[in-house]
């Protein structure tokens, strides 16, 4: 047996180890394998032996198909040149051998042909010689090729050519026989394959040439052809989306809007038959071509008024509602063009047809009737299709939202009320607290009621003042109640302005409170919330009230609904005059303290496991958080701020949960937050809390090894900052020696535990240093401390997780930009003056000497985590730091880059393109431009290759 055929036999026995049943390690063995197979020299030749075979299966054969495309798109240089004309003509005689299928070889041996072609520039007649051997009897494969060739060289980046190369070669292939093309497809007019290859040339082909060829009418002729109708509709969509420019386009589009109106009539035909499909490609059809020529619809209303309610026709006539959804963005379009003031009178042309769609949409909104005896079960069942139906119905309100812009406001209202207004007339009398007939018919106008409230204004004076007293005697039915206290919470910025309808509203939304349904009690949360924010100066005199409702309702609610009656509440408290703040603050957060410090026992008693209890601790106490942001009272510079004394007092209560609960990452990450807030809520007012705040801080993170101690810090660091208003001198040096003291715990915990153990920890202490950055770097850089922590920012680079990743990353740019003369800083006396932050010669110099002693190994770091382990996300601003590094020190990153990859595995980086790359490099730093040098695609093709990722 020759080497070949083992090796062929090899491949064949590890794909059968793979489809079968054998055991992990097998398979993991036999995928090994596969993929150093797919990778060697040999691959060329087994590949074409198994696929001329009939010995392998089809799978094999794909298999075959697939490696062969990587190996032409990856590895080509692995062939002499002169030989690819032999490669190309095994191509065309595969080719030529699976015209009949199976398909997806067919289709990976026509990848493999495009790809050839595009990088083989010495074949010039690619058409021609493919046409001519391949011939009529396989009019299919000619098909797919030309469908492929304008995909593989739109996603060309991944053939090893410059850009310039690449873009010289689309040219050659593409425009230059896109006429060649256009025939041959009208030559192959009865193959449906025909349509989805001129789908792919219009990228090349301008839509006005097939508009004005055969090619059209066998387009428009193939949409009532069940078999060729889907692929048809995307040709069209594609000649739309070429006619965008309308200026440009009139002629054709005069050509095509025709054609286009005379296909209404099979909207009726396929909704009364029940062809979803057809009707859904139909959809398609006019609202993409309402998309592109939206322009047009708003500059000649009279004559585009068909195409109009042709989509709405779409709307009105799909009962099950999977069409509609195709429309929802030519309705935003259309709103975003007939609202500029120069299209008005296409405004009024269209008036009616807006208002026909608002009754449209609102019957879309009704929740289908059950067709079982449960009348609960309104979807039999099926929780997917529930979910989907609640979020299309948020999109459906926007489509409303999108009316009240393009018709006024009260007219879209006005229609609500009627059908609000017609349901209590109607059905209203016969609703007992059981039963409630018809109810969606009710529920879907209060839904939109709800919907449409962003766009109605406070000073609506006409259907509001009507429909408000309709609501708040809506039935006790689930669904209407949870409606009609959404819809009136939506409303609270109104009733701020119509005071006499706030306590029928508030004893409405405060009734919810005790509604047996758990979505009817988060509604009233929600709506509280809304009231408290916007009403709060109604409410102002109702404190005492509200403080007997808080302590009544506070512990029974959700977590979510607890923070929102909070901020209602604290929302009023705000508003209170100076004097009271004080008392009010401490009056409703007294009984949130006692409740965490009796959670917080429980807890520390019962030992709990499963940190439920400690869970609550931290739900209860992020309550007072909820206060601290909400309750900010003006205090005159040196006057004692009310809210910071009752934090005061509370403080050594959230030091001891700190310090009983290291632990309990919950609980910590709350007090951190809490304690955040305090300094960015009262800012230098906190000071008489600084000292023992910064000692928690310090005590905490050396004790727990939290991040959130690092990011509770970065409040203090930013808010007495050196410069901060009413900040002295002296309490920045002291703010900046606890940034150190940080600094060091963090580093000995480096020091202790490996990076893959503290993701969150990185992530906190390098968005603390960005910060330190900004308002220390004249101490952080000249400060012997930096020199570790840009040690432990390049240990941090063989982590995997995005998020400390790009936190540390941030901070290397950061830092290296010191190292020039415009470093990545802001001032606001420079940006006052018009100019840049001025950056010392000292301070570049620092950040050089620390480069030249760490660059060496910062450039490994990043180059290897771009090529092997890091998210594709982090490949921007890991470029980024080598373009810095650049900035910086251009001759030795050149040095260090060469030394890297010169350290990379054989076979890594083809043959030529690490001197091509380091050529570049070497032009550009000559030249000077140092933003030129971008490495990010060459590394992206090693990644490629690598990972083995081009599949």
């Amino acid at each position: 047996m020759s080497s070949e055929q083992k090796t062929s036999s090899d491949v064949l026995v590890a794909l059968s180890s793979l489809q079968s049943n054998a055991d992990r390690s097998q398979k993991s063995q036999a995928h090994d394998y596969l993929e150093k197979f797919q990778k060697s020299a040999e691959a060329w030749t087994v590949t074409h032996s198994m696929l001329s075979t009939s010995d392998a299966t089809s799978e094999a054969k794909l298999f075959a198909a697939t490696t062969l495309k990587g190996k032409i798109t990856y590895d080509l240089d692995q062939l002499p040149r002169p030989s690819l004309y032999g490669l190309r003509d095994s191509l065309l005689a595969l080719l030529g051998a699976f015209r009949d299928g199976p398909r997806p070889i067919r289709t990976q041996l026509c990848v493999c042909l495009a790809s050839l072609a595009i990088q083989m520039t010495e074949w010039k007649d690619v058409l021609q010689v493919v046409g001519s051997t391949l011939g009529n009897q396989a009019g299919d494969c000619v098909l797919e090729f030309l469908k492929v060739l304008p995909e593989e060289v739109t996603e060309g980046r991944k053939i090893n050519l410059s850009e310039d190369e690449l873009s010289d070669r689309a040219t050659e292939l593409l425009e230059h026989n896109s006429a060649q093309t256009e025939r041959k497809a009208a030559s192959a007019a009865s193959n449906p394959q025909l349509l989805e290859c001129v789908s792919s040339w219009l990228r090349e082909i301008p839509a006005a040439d097939v508009v004005n060829s055969p090619l059209f009418d066998t387009i428009v002729n193939a949409l009532s052809n069940d078999s060729s109708f889907d692929a048809a509709v995307d040709c069209m969509c594609t000649i739309f989306k070429d006619t965008r420019e309308v200026d440009e386009s009139i002629e054709i589009i005069q050509l095509i809007y025709p054609r286009i109106l005379a296909l209404r009539p099979k909207l009726a035909e396929a909704a009364e038959t029940g062809d979803s499909d057809q009707f859904k490609g139909l959809t398609r059809i006019f609202a993409e071509a309402g998309e592109a020529w939206t322009v047009m619809i708003a500059r000649l209303p009279n004559e585009f008024r068909g195409l109009v309610e042709a989509i709405l026709e779409c709307c009105g006539r799909d009962r099950d509602r999977e069409a509609v959804g195709l429309t929802f963005l030519f309705w935003y379009e259309f709103k975003q063009m007939v609202t500029l003031d120069k299209y008005k009178e296409a405004r009024n042309v269209y008036a009616d047809v807006i208002a026909k769609l608002v009754d449209v949409m609102v019957k879309h909104l009704e929740f289908p009737t059950p067709e079982g005896p449960d009348e609960n079960d309104l979807f039999d069942g099926d929780r997917e299709q529930e979910e989907k139906f609640r979020e299309f119905r948020h999109q459906m309100g926007d489509v409303l939202k999108d009316c009240c812009d393009m018709i006024t406001v009260t007219e879209c209202l006005g229609k609500v009320f009627n059908l609000i207004r017609q349901w209590v007339s109607q059905w209203g009398p016969q609703a007992t607290d059981d039963k409630v007939p018809h109810w969606q018919e009710l529920e879907a106008p209060l839904f939109s009621l709800r919907a449409m409230g962003r766009n109605v204004s406070p000073e609506e004076d006409v259907v509001l003042r009507q429909v408000i007293p309709l609501i708040v005697q809506i039935p006790n039915h689930e669904k209407l109640r949870f409606q009609a206290i959404m819809a009136v919470g939506r409303y609270t910025d109104w009733t701020a302005q119509h005071p006499e309808f706030l306590q029928p509203q508030l004893n409405f939304v405060i009734a919810g409170f005790n509604h047996s349904s758990k979505e009817v009690v988060r509604a009233a949360a929600l709506a509280f919330r809304f009231f408290g924010a916007d009403c709060k100066k109604l409410l102002q005199d109702h404190v005492e009230q509200l403080h007997g409702f808080y302590v009544s309702v506070i512990d029974k609610l959700p977590t979510a609904s607890q923070e929102e009656v909070t901020e209602g509440v604290a929302c009023v408290i705000s508003v209170q005059p100076l004097n009271k703040i004080y008392p009010l603050f401490k009056l409703f957060c007294d009984h949130i303290i006692k409740r965490v410090m009796a959670l917080a026992s429980e807890a520390k008693t019962q030992q709990d496991r499963d940190n439920k209890s400690r869970l609550a601790v931290a739900d209860t106490l992020g309550l007072v958080t909820t206060f601290v942001q909400n309750i900010q009272p003006y205090v005159s510079p040196g006057e004692e701020n009310p809210a910071v004394k009752y934090c005061q007092e509370i403080l050594p209560i959230m030091s001891a949960l700190a310090e009983n609960f290291t632990d309990s990452v919950a609980i910590l990450e709350t007090v951190c937050r809490c304690w955040r807030n305090m300094v960015l809520s009262y800012r230098t007012a906190i000071l008489p809390l600084l000292s023992t705040l910064a000692r928690q801080l310090a005590t905490g993170f050396q004790t727990t090894k939290q991040g959130c101690f690092l990011w509770a810090t970065d409040s203090v660091l930013r808010e007495f900052a050196v410069g901060a208003e009413y900040v002295d001198p002296a309490t920045s040096q002291a703010i900046y020696s606890f940034f150190e003291t940080q600094a060091i715990a963090f580093l000995r915990i480096m020091n202790n535990l490996p990076a893959s153990d503290l993701p969150d920890v990185i992530e906190d202490f390098f968005r603390l240093l960005v910060d330190a950055l900004i308002y220390y770097h004249q101490q952080l850089l000249a400060a012997s401390i930096c020199e570790p922590i840009i040690s432990a920012a390049i240990s941090t680079l063989t982590l995997q997780q995005y998020a400390p990743l790009t936190a540390t990353l941030h901070f290397l740019r950061d830092f290296l930009s010191y190292g020039t003369d415009n470093p990545n800083s802001s001032s606001f006396d420079a940006r006052e003056r018009g100019s840049q932050p001025r950056n010392p010669p000292e301070i570049q110099q620092a950040v050089k000497r620390l480069v030249s002693s760490q660059g060496e190994g910062l450039v490994q770091r990043v180059l290897t985590g771009m090529m092997f382990h890091f998210p594709r996300d982090c490949f921007a601003d890991a470029s980024g730091v080598l373009l810095a590094l650049f900035e910086t020190m251009p001759q030795e990153t050149a040095v260090w880059v060469k030394g890297t990859i010169g350290l990379l595995p054989a076979g890594t980086v083809k043959a030529g393109e690490a001197d091509r790359l380091m050529s570049s490099i070497g032009q550009h730093i000559q030249s000077g431009e140092m933003r030129k040098i971008f490495p990010i695609h060459t590394v992206e093709g090693m990644l490629r290759r690598e990972t083995g990722s081009e599949d």
